[in-house]
C-alpha cells in the first residue's frame, strides 16, 4: 500500500500534472494558498492541543504508555484525535496539487513524495490497531511542527513584503530534524524497558520512519543551504577575481585595473565601474527575482 501511494504522487508529477497543464500558464493561487495554510494552522493547533488534552498533558507517561482500549470519555477522545490526524494527511495532498497547478514540479522532490505517499498509510495502521499510547507522541510532536511550518507557507504566499522577513526558513527544517531524533529516541526507549506491555513492534516501525525521515531531511538540510551557502561563497570569491580583487590574487589583476581606469565614457565614469556597477544592478535584478518566485510554498 504505501508504494501505491508514493507511486500516485510521482505519476501526478511525472505524467498526469504535466499533461493535464501542458498547454496552460501556471495558476495564480495566492489567496487561495493563504487560505489553505491558514485553515491548516487552525487544524494543527486543534489537533496539537487535543492531544495533549486527551493525555500527553494530563496522564500519558513519556516512559511507557499503553492503549487505553476503553470507552471512558479519555480513550474516545484521544481515538477520535487520531482519526482526524489521520485525515490530515489527505488534506496534505493539496501541497502536491498546488505545485503542479503552479508547474512547481521541482517542488515534487523525493523527500515530498516519499514523506506525503507513506505517512497516510502508516498513520492508519495506529488509527485501526492502536489509537492512542506510545506511539501517539509522534503526532503530538508533529502536529506542533506543522503549526510553525504552514504559518511559514501562509507568510511566504503574502508576498515580497512579508517574505523579507522569513530568514528563519532553515531553522524551520532543523526543527523537522529535532523532530524526529525525539521520536526515534521515545520509540526505541522500548527496546530497554517496555512494563506497560505496549506493542513493541509499532513503537520500533514508527522509530523506523523516523530513522530514514529524518536522513531524507538532512540530506535536503544539505543540499538546500549548506552547499548552497558554499557554492554562493564560491561564486563571489570567483567575481571578486574578475573584477580585479587585488587583495585575493596580489598583482594579477594591476594591469586590467588600471586599463579600466583611464577608459573614460560620455557621462564621466570609467568603463570600470560602469562594469561593476551593472554587474551589481544585474545581480540584484537576479537575486529579487528569485526569491519572489521561488520563496512562494517552498
Amino acid at each position: 500500500m504505501p508504494s501505491a501511494s508514493v507511486t500516485v504522487i510521482r505519476q501526478l508529477k511525472a505524467v498526469l500534472g504535466p499533461r493535464l497543464m501542458e498547454n496552460r500558464k501556471p495558476f495564480e493561487l495566492r489567496k487561495v494558498l493563504i487560505v489553505y495554510n491558514a485553515i491548516q494552522v487552525a487544524f494543527s493547533t486543534w489537533l496539537f492541543y487535543e492531544a495533549c488534552m486527551a493525555g500527553w498533558l494530563t496522564h500519558y507517561s513519556l516512559r511507557c504508555q499503553p492503549v487505553d482500549y476503553s470507552r471512558s470519555p479519555q480513550a474516545m477522545r484521544m481515538a477520535s484525535g487520531c482519526w482526524w490526524y489521520f485525515f490530515s494527511k489527505f488534506t496534505e495532498f493539496f501541497d502536491t496539487l498546488f505545485f503542479v497547478m503552479r508547474k512547481r514540479y521541482d517542488q515534487v522532490s523525493t523527500l515530498h513524495v516519499i514523506h506525503h505517499g507513506i505517512m497516510p498509510v502508516s498513520v492508519w495502521w495506529g488509527v485501526k490497531f492502536i489509537p492512542g499510547g506510545h506511539s501517539s507522541f509522534f503526532g503530538l510532536l508533529n502536529t506542533f511542527v506543522h503549526i510553525i511550518m504552514y504559518s511559514y507557507y501562509m507568510l511566504a504566499a503574502m508576498g515580497p513584503k512579508v517574505q523579507k522577513y522569513l530568514w528563519w526558513k532553515k531553522y524551520l527544517t532543523l526543527l523537522q530534524m529535532v523532530q524526529f531524533v525525539l521520536v526515534m529516541v521515545h520509540a526505541f526507549q522500548l527496546l530497554i524497558w517496555n512494563d506497560c506491555k505496549y506493542p513493541a513492534a509499532f513503537a520500533y516501525f514508527i522509530g523506523a520512519h523516523a530513522v530514514m525521515f529524518y536522513f531524507l531531511f538532512s540530506n535536503f538540510y544539505k543540499q538546500a543551504y549548506t552547499k548552497r551557502q558554499t557554492k554562493k561563497q564560491d561564486k563571489e570569491d570567483k567575481l571578486l577575481l574578475a573584477n580585479g580583487n587585488l587583495e585575493s590574487e596580489p598583482n594579477k589583476n594591476i594591469d586590467s585595473y588600471q586599463s579600466y581606469q583611464t577608459t573614460t565614457t560620455p557621462n564621466g565614469k570609467t568603463s570600470f565601474y560602469q562594469a561593476v556597477g551593472r554587474t551589481v544592478e544585474d545581480s540584484y535584478s537576479t537575486t529579487r527575482h528569485r526569491v519572489y518566485v521561488g520563496s512562494v510554498n517552498n
